[in-house]
């Protein structure tokens, strides 16, 4: 038992901030589940940029508001600073520029720091000067966490092969699904009416995302009902467009970042996720866990390993697998094709039972677990054992 009169073990978690996004929804999740951590540690979180919250967190976590305003050198000197101030005993950073800034910050502060990754590395720093730049970082950086969590098997290899993180310092913990919470909102009222049976994507409306992929899959499959696309992002004007030169402008909806994306979900008959590359896909199993049919890509990293238990490595081309069908990246023609397979309502149906089972195995309580098994396991490594008094004989 935890002596009352003893001091709580600081915790700082950090991310960018809680926008929309994959990262934001599980730091949310986590920390709303960790009130039983909070006899044993104090809890706050740093926010590295302003923007206006899309997820909340639990009133009893301190909230410390920085403005780096997306710079990775404001991050660093702003973190640095906070660590002096809080003093925490472990930070622990989701998302790649925090993590840089985590690892550099606590080295400096003498605090051992936890890292997770929540995208395939490699794929999201894409290509370029600036690109080459970042990657470097990362590699120097990295390896000097004490410890960090990969979201998927293919996020974790590709921080060993290319950034040279060993493989003593990774463990692989899935992104929690509140399944219970999931239920809940999904037997809300929609705020959208649709009456037409429809497939819904959803994801930040940026390049990897790929939606545009979705669109032209969608155009050339010929199927009935309407496209939903949920999400917001840069790429919203370049959609747009396509959009309407394709002549769909009445049948593919956009309508932004909702609160309540899972009210919507439920009712849809088809998920699609059409992403270049992922760390751990969220969507797709927010879907499977609300027994949603599913189609993507077999990008890395996550979806092969959630619908075929598989290496993306294993699977050539497009594969009806266990829980969900997967096709190859960038090929509208093998997306359209999913798609019309799909029209098949016992085919659905098969996938429909199986996903809600499937997406149980990620349940959040096992995530939240693990993660403060590994955070509890760092911060006793990082103490030196206690000094023992040795009497002398009289």
């Amino acid at each position: 038992m935890q002596d009352a009169n003893a001091p709580k073990t600081r915790a700082l978690f950090i991310i960018n901030s809680l926008a929309g996004g994959g990262a934001e929804r599980v730091m949310s999740t986590l920390l709303t589940l960790s009130g039983s951590e909070r006899d044993q540690f104090e809890i706050s979180l740093a926010l590295l940029d302003i923007e206006d919250a899309s997820y909340a967190v639990p009133e009893w976590i301190g909230v410390h508001q920085l403005d780096s305003r997306r710079s990775l050198l404001r991050s660093i000197v702003l973190l640095s600073s906070l660590f002096r101030r809080v003093r925490p005993d472990i930070g622990i950073s989701f998302l790649t520029r925090a993590n840089v800034a985590t690892v550099l910050a606590s080295a400096a502060c003498r605090v051992p720091c936890i890292i997770s990754e929540r995208v395939n590395t490699s794929s999201h720093l894409g290509n370029g000067l600036g690109s080459w730049v970042a990657k470097r970082l990362v590699r120097w950086t990295y390896p000097r966490a004490k410890r960090i969590i990969a979201v998927s098997p293919g996020v974790a290899e590709d921080l060993r092969e290319s950034f040279a993180v060993p493989k003593s310092k990774i463990v692989v913990v899935a992104n929690p699904v509140d399944l219970a919470a999931i239920e809940r909102q999904s037997r809300e009222d929609p705020v959208l009416d649709l009456d037409d049976p429809f497939i819904v994507g959803m994801g930040r409306l940026v390049e990897n995302k790929n939606f545009g992929l979705l669109i032209d899959a969608f155009a050339l499959s010929g199927v009935g009902g309407k496209l939903v696309i949920l999400g917001e992002g840069p790429e919203r004007e370049i959609l747009s467009r396509k959009i309407s030169e394709l002549g769909l402008a009445d049948r593919v909806l956009m309508p932004g970042f909702l609160q309540n994306p899972f009210a919507v979900l439920r009712r849809a008959k088809l998920f699609v996720l059409p992403s270049n590359a992922e760390g751990f896909p969220n969507g797709l199993l927010e879907a499977m866990a609300l027994g949603v049919p599913v189609i993507s890509t077999n990008c890395c990293s996550g979806p092969s390993e959630i619908l075929a238990a598989r290496s993306r490595d294993e699977i050539d081309g497009p594969y009806f697998a266990e829980y969900g069908v997967l096709v190859p990246t960038e090929s509208p023609e093998l997306m359209a094709d999913a798609l019309r397979a799909m029209e098949d309502r016992d085919l659905r149906g098969k996938y429909g039972e199986v996903a809600t089972a499937r997406a149980r195995m990620f349940g959040a309580e096992l995530a939240k677990s693990q993660y403060w098994e590994i955070i509890k396991a760092e911060i006793k490594g990082a103490r030196p054992a206690p000094r023992v008094r040795l009497s002398t004989p009289a």
